[in-house]
């Protein structure tokens, strides 16, 4: 998290790209500060690519503004700004070293070959490669050593602001999840500005100061993991987290909305009961099994009706009726039911999530 707020070094105002009547991008605007993690999260389709390849200068806005350090800079070109990208596909050179492919910029802005070596000798303690790497050919480096040798690449440039364009998604997912620690490490150490592109909810929840969510060209929210987490905006937001238990509701009053598939009414918080249509949304590690109703302000009776083991947890579903509800516990707080046992289950009001559809 950004222990204080700082400056904005990003603006975007109003910025769109149309595509004829297709609005890839729309009217989005916001600020991103110096040093922070800021990631844009969506499902393909959802503009996000196309809205950081006008924040590196690929492609111009149809409409609106990026302000970068107080200057407009919608058609300076990539190779103008004090950007740089790491993409995808890594864009390696294949046949220069790791250590030519590191001081490639450093090169190309006329720096020594002795600073260069020094330089990029640094990049490869930083980046956890090691030294030795420096004459070694990239075709010869696994996939988690060319992911470094991008990203050392990318600072030897020492941008203001460093884009990625979803660089994790072609790996597996134990590697995965050391590069995303080690992301988060060496923004801490740099200080820059990361500004990252995926559609893992779940790496931009690991990683990130602050998370833009966008669907069909918009940005639909805009917060802290935990503010995205704990109240997102609507249905869309909620699901986009993962696996939730979400319950369509006819209409509420009193602090309580009923349900007419599940021919029940439940307790919100009366802050949250004003819609009288909507989502009441509960996350798997809120709802619990219960001895009897007194134990929770929300229940339900169903039957147990699967387990499944997920290393460090365990998922269990339950169906209701047609509906089916999804259970998380830690390993040690397995639950001792049997399959096919009728059980009681439920969650307190405070993790009752009321949003709308859209």
């Amino acid at each position: 998290m950004l222990a204080v707020p700082k400056d904005v070094i990003l603006k975007l105002d109003g910025i769109s790209k149309h595509f004829g009547s297709l609005r890839a991008v729309d009217k989005i605007s916001i600020d991103i500060y110096d040093g922070e993690f800021f990631t844009i999260v969506g499902p393909s389709g959802s503009g996000k690519t196309t809205l950081i390849r006008m924040l590196v200068g690929m492609d111009q806005p149809t409409a609106g503004d990026i302000v970068m350090l107080g200057d407009r800079i919608n058609e300076v070109p990539a190779n103008k700004r004090p950007t740089c990208m790491v993409f995808q596909s890594l864009a390696l050179f294949p046949h220069k070293s790791v250590g030519e492919n590191i001081e490639f910029s450093l090169k190309m802005k006329g720096v020594d070959a002795e600073t260069r070596r020094k330089k990029c000798y640094e990049l490869l303690e930083l980046l956890h490669i090691g030294k030795d790497f420096y004459g070694k050919a990239v075709t010869q480096c696994s996939g988690g050593e060319r992911q470094r040798i991008a990203l050392a690449r990318a600072l030897a440039f020492d941008p203001k602001i460093l884009f990625f364009d979803e660089p994790l998604s072609a790996i597996d997912y134990r590697l995965r999840k050391t590069l995303e620690k080690e992301l988060r490490d060496i923004h801490r150490e740099t200080g820059k500005t990361f500004v990252y592109i995926t559609h893992s909810l779940e790496e931009a929840m690991v990683m990130s100061d602050r998370i833009g969510i966008m669907r069909g060209g918009e940005l639909v929210q805009v917060g802290t993991p935990d503010q995205i987490y704990n109240n997102p905006v609507n249905k869309f937001v909620s699901e986009f987290m993962g696996d939730v238990n979400v319950i369509e509701f006819s209409k509420s009053s009193n602090g309580k909305v009923f349900s007419s598939s599940l021919n029940a009414s439940f307790a919100v918080t009366n802050n949250k009961s004003s819609t009288n249509k909507g989502f009441l949304v509960v996350r798997p590690e809120a709802l619990r099994f219960l001895s009897n109703v007194q134990d929770a302000e929300n229940h339900l009776e169903g039957v147990l009706y699967n387990e499944y083991s997920l290393g460090s947890r365990f998922q269990y579903q339950v169906r209701v009726g047609d509906n089916v509800f999804t259970i998380e516990k830690l390993r040690e707080n397995r639950f001792s039911g049997k399959l096919d046992d009728k059980v009681l289950i439920g969650w307190d009001i405070k993790d009752s999530i009321v949003v709308e559809e859209n």
